[in-house]
């Protein structure tokens, strides 16, 4: 199984996702991000049309809609307000701008670090104190 389609179930499976959702014409469209695997995913309609591993600080995705206009998202990290944005673009120009707080981004790594620290705790009793 490729990595990003291993890391795409993982991250399906309850893992946590950030989520710009925007009806853009006829068309729900959706970016997802997992500040956990880097894994993004746009949907049309429901429908997954562009995924991509991405780990740097900002990304784009260029999609096509239904009624055949190209579209594209662009996410990044506002240097100045340090909240997750992102733009959506059509015919390359802004048609909305969408955020996320930094506190979503903190709860998501507490989340994470909680998750580690319990798991590597249970790790070490196990060797210490085999069945």
């Amino acid at each position: 199984m490729p990595l990003l389609e291993l890391i795409s179930r993982l991250s399906m499976k309850g893992l946590h996702m950030v989520s710009f959702k925007y009806e853009l014409n006829q068309d729900s469209v959706e970016l997802q991000a997992s500040d956990w695997f880097g894994i993004e995913r746009v949907f049309v309609n429901g429908q997954m049309v562009s995924r991509k591993l991405n780990f740097g600080p900002n990304s784009v995705h260029k999609i096509q809609l239904n009624d055949g206009e190209n579209c594209s998202f662009k996410l990044f990290i506002d240097p100045q307000t340090d909240e997750l944005t992102c733009r959506i673009y059509k015919h390359n120009q802004l048609i909305t701008s969408l955020k996320q707080g930094k506190n979503s981004l903190i709860q998501g790594q507490k989340i994470l670090q909680q998750g580690l620290l319990l798991g590597s705790s249970l790790a070490l009793l196990a060797i210490l104190f085999p069945f």
